[in-house]
């Protein structure tokens, strides 16, 4: 292949990830505008995420299986042009349900955007410059979910929310062109297997059921909702069996049996709290920003950008030390105590923090993650033999969407229970023989009787002026308390780098051909 084909393939799937990622998150912070243009009620749109992060989890898993069976190039193009059609279908959508059936859709296609694409990249760059192919593919992968919320908070606030899905299609067909004409099938081709039905029925029963029952729980007070009960058996019936099906065979979907290596097993429970860190500060900072703080959709995806630069050149300095033979587990070890850091100064804003302050904060997140995006997918193939790293780092992958959908779902549940500690220690204070609330009181209801209003209806709107008070304090420091909780998870679980920091300086570090 010429220089100049290799390049254009590389920006092609590079663009592809990116693509698909930002569909993580771009549709976050259109919700509202969502709902109201469907005539639907803001927990049903939130099914639109819902059903995206439930398609992405059941196909991850299977991409090796994917591909290796239907070929590389037949599934990579035509999960593009799945993505790529229902992009279209979402933004053409008449009414809610539909939206999030296509959206299900679009998530079964965007599933061999990542591995795939992170496979092509590596192939295209020789062993000597492994760094700078893990480089380059996590720049794409940190940039997707980073300036989806800033790029959907632009949209809709300009034009219209279908277009956060429009825009998916010219690159969708010019990634399509690019690869009929350049995208070529491996050299040594994996043999055919026996499909594993069962393993697949399963697997899609179970991680459908544990992802509905996650993202749907709090919303519907968990088991106080028939089919929250129904779901959560079926969970746990189904995966059970998964997992005796898939070690009893001889060609399984998911090979459960390289979980037998530590570096694997533990890679697997950093990457799910490193999930649970990503998405839940992907959520969790819009939130504060515009619902507490006052931003703009636009301005609270601005306050990511900083960092997202610096994470840039964090990314090429970890590749490169990686290729010089540095511990995966120290540069793991020091992306930790930067979520850590983040997690814990984030828990100590107030309604009076600048901007600035809070991007200073989410840089130390950029960089934690720039630590931890190759690292922990090198730490967990590092033990594998060539033929096992593929599913190794599908299922590596499949517990940091995991991470994500847990964290999310632990997250929601707490700010609620805590919102009403928080409020029940506010009120307390607000007593007659208080005179701080006396004062504060009496200042608002001057307030309104200088625009007119009579004494007796001042008295009253000041009342209710305090009870909005309370509310916004109460529910501030609800989710104070839930970044801190997120940095109390990474503490938690740093000793078990313990187990994996000795590392056999005679072997090569491994960088994965096929993680994101």
């Amino acid at each position: 292949m010429s220089p100049l084909k290799r390049q254009i393939l590389l920006i092609t799937v590079i663009a592809a990830a990116i693509m698909e990622l930002i569909d993580t998150s771009i549709v976050n912070v259109a919700l509202n505008y969502m709902s109201g243009n469907l005539g639907a009620t803001l927990e049903d749109t939130s099914w639109v995420i819902t059903s995206y992060a439930i398609a992405n989890v059941i196909i991850i898993p299977m991409t090796s299986f994917l591909a290796s069976n239907l070929g590389r190039r037949n599934y990579y193009i035509g999960s593009i042009i799945l993505f790529t059609i229902c992009s279209f279908l979402c933004g053409n959508a008449t009414g809610i349900w539909e939206l999030v059936a296509f959206r299900f859709l679009q998530g079964l296609g965007g599933g061999a955007l990542l591995s795939v694409s992170a496979t092509v990249v590596y192939e295209l760059f020789p062993k000597e410059k492994q760094a700078t192919a893990s480089a380059l593919f996590g720049i794409g992968i940190f940039i997707g979910p980073t300036i989806g919320p800033t790029l959907g908070g632009y949209i809709t606030e300009n034009y219209s929310w279908p277009w956060i899905f429009y825009i998916n299609i010219p690159i969708g067909i010019a990634a399509v062109v690019s690869c009929l004409f350049l995208l070529y099938e491996p050299v040594i081709k994996q043999k055919l297997q026996k499909i594993d039905w069962v393993g697949i029925g399963l697997l899609i029963i179970g991680i459908g059921s544990l992802q509905t029952v996650l993202e749907r729980g709090e919303t519907d007070d968990w088991f106080a909702a028939g089919y929250i009960i129904f779901l959560s058996v079926t969970a746990v019936i189904s995966l059970t069996a998964f997992i005796i099906w898939e070690l009893s065979i001889q060609n399984p979907v998911v090979n459960l049996r390289i979980l037998k290596f530590r570096s694997l097993s533990i890679a697997a429970v950093l990457t799910f709290i490193t999930g649970m860190g990503l998405y839940t500060s992907i959520y969790l900072t819009p939130v504060v920003a515009q619902r507490l703080l006052g931003f703009t959709p636009t301005q609270s995806g601005l306050l990511l950008l900083p960092g997202s630069i610096i994470a840039v050149l964090a990314l090429v300095i970890t590749g490169k030390l990686l290729q010089k033979g540095v511990s995966p587990a120290l540069i793991v070890f020091l992306g930790f105590l930067c979520f850590i850091y983040f997690n814990w100064s984030m828990s100590r804003i107030n309604l009076e923090s600048s901007s600035a302050a809070i991007s200073l904060n989410l840089i130390f997140r950029a960089i934690g993650l720039a630590l931890l995006t190759v690292p922990l997918g090198t730490l967990a193939v590092s033990s594998l033999e060539t033929k096992d790293m593929p599913q190794g780092t599908a299922l590596n992958n499949m517990m940091r969407q995991l991470g994500g959908s847990f964290g999310i779902s632990i997250i929601n549940t707490y700010v609620a229970r805590r919102v009403a500690s928080h409020r029940m220690d506010l009120i307390t204070h607000i007593t007659p023989d208080n005179p701080i609330f006396i004062d504060r009181l009496k200042a608002y209801t001057q307030m309104f009787q200088q625009h007119g209003i009579t004494v007796l209806d001042a008295k009253q709107k000041a009342i209710q002026l305090v009870e909005k008070v309370v509310v916004k304090q109460s529910s501030f420091s609800s989710y104070l308390d839930a970044f801190f909780l997120i940095g109390l998870f990474f503490a938690v679980v740093l000793p078990l780098l313990l187990f994996v920091a000795k590392r056999d300086k005679t072997k090569a570090v491994v960088i994965p051909s096929s993680d994101h």
